[in-house]
Formats: C-alpha cells, sequence, structure tokens
C-alpha cells in the first residue's frame, strides 16, 4: 500500500520553461565559471551550493578548499539573486495534470509532498505565487534542500518526509521527479518506485538509460501505476 507520494517541484510539479538552467548559466557566465549547458543540465536537481562547489573544483583543480568553499558561496549568492528576481517577476503555473494528480491521492489518502534541490526562500516565493501554502492547499508538506544536511541524490529529504507523517517502511514511497539525481535519490531512499516524467529537464532518451521504475509522459499516467500496485 503506498502511503506517501514525494514530487520535485521545478520540471515536475511546476512548469519549468529552461528559467532554472538560464539561471543557472547566467550566474555562472557573471561569476566566471566555464561550462556548457549540456553539464549544467546534468546538474539540474542538485542543491546549487553543491553544484557550484564541483564546478569550481572542476575548473580549479589545483586551489584549496577555502578558495573553493569561498567561490562557491559567492557564486550562490549571484545564483540565489537572479533566481529570485526571476520567480518574483514571471508567472508561475502547476505542470499540466499536476493539480487533478493531486486531487486523485487526496481521495486514497495518500499523503502529498514535495522536495526540491532549490532553497527554502526561492522554495517559498513559487509555492506562495501558486498559493500551495495556505489553507485548503493540495500539498501536505514541502522540504528544501537547505533544511538537511545534504541534498540530492542523498536521501535526506525523503526520509524526513517519512519521519513527519510516521512513516516507517519505503517500500509504502514513491518518488517521482524529472532528473537523474531525482531517481537516484528515490533509489538511495529504498523508496518502492523511483518514477521520471520525461516532460521536464531531460529528454526520454536520457532517462531512458537510467535505473528506473518507469518513465511517464505527464503526471497523469501516476494513478494508473498506484492502483496497478498489488
Amino acid at each position: 500500500m503506498i502511503k506517501l507520494v514525494v514530487f520535485d517541484i521545478a520540471g515536475t510539479t511546476v512548469r519549468d520553461n529552461n528559467e532554472v538552467l538560464l539561471c543557472f548559466a547566467e550566474a555562472c557566465r557573471q561569476e566566471g565559471i566555464t561550462a556548457s549547458e549540456e553539464r549544467l543540465n546534468a546538474l539540474m536537481g542538485v542543491s546549487k551550493l553543491e553544484v557550484f562547489h564541483l564546478l569550481w573544483r572542476e575548473q580549479l583543480p589545483e586551489a584549496d578548499d577555502e578558495k573553493i568553499t569561498r567561490l562557491a558561496e559567492q557564486s550562490f549568492l549571484r545564483f540565489r539573486e537572479i533566481l529570485e528576481t526571476y520567480y518574483h517577476t514571471h508567472t508561475v503555473e502547476p505542470t499540466d495534470g499536476a493539480l487533478e494528480v493531486f486531487a486523485w491521492l487526496r481521495e486514497q489518502n495518500i499523503k502529498i509532498a514535495l522536495n526540491t534541490g532549490f532553497y527554502r526562500t526561492v522554495t517559498n516565493i513559487i509555492l506562495d505565487k501558486l498559493n500551495w501554502q495556505t489553507p485548503g492547499s493540495p500539498i501536505d508538506y514541502v522540504i528544501a534542500s537547505d533544511q538537511v544536511p545534504k541534498g540530492r541524490p542523498e536521501p535526506y529529504m525523503i526520509q524526513n518526509i517519512m519521519a513527519v507523517f510516521g512513516i516507517t517502511d519505503p517500500k509504502e514511497v514513491i518518488k517521482i521527479g524529472d532528473t537523474p539525481v531525482d531517481l537516484l535519490e528515490g533509489r538511495r531512499a529504498g523508496c518502492r518506485l523511483s518514477l521520471a516524467v520525461t516532460n521536464g529537464t531531460h529528454t526520454p532518451e536520457q532517462l531512458a538509460e537510467l535505473d528506473n521504475d518507469g518513465l511517464l509522459a505527464s503526471l497523469r499516467d501516476l494513478p494508473a501505476i498506484i492502483a496497478g500496485i498489488a
């Protein structure tokens, strides 16, 4: 029996028109980080502070840890400024089928949680624009990557959500996202299913190469998958 579904935010439940990648690329440009769009897209879903550590280490392999940490924190602040400005000034919409799937899960008494590679401040901006933090919201719980010791693909966010709902068996949990680290996070948490939608940041071909329990053309495919679980 499934008791909880953990959804990613950008690209999975919130429409992503490459704005996160574009903001990320702009922050790298302004900070002097050389990285291809393909490389940056491969890092979608990962905590961006961790990503900046990784990118600076790749660019400056001889630098000491103190310098890498300082550069990463500076670049992360630049990214925060760009991303928050974007979300404050643009419309935010749920992905196709998200609201009806939330309603179906509610009818089945299945808890609905969101987790994200975003930090809490920008997560709140997005949730507030969607009215997903008000009374009557379809969402039961939300956690961001800066609220746990380490973000994706580590399982801490999923484990935190399970603890909130008193769920001890990860086989009662489904994880669904749109990136490689979403799939790996679900695996590392031991979830019953680790699924991905193919209408987000990665193509069906890119996701099909990864360990997964199913690729969905839309969130609308999720109820049939849950209904088919013995």
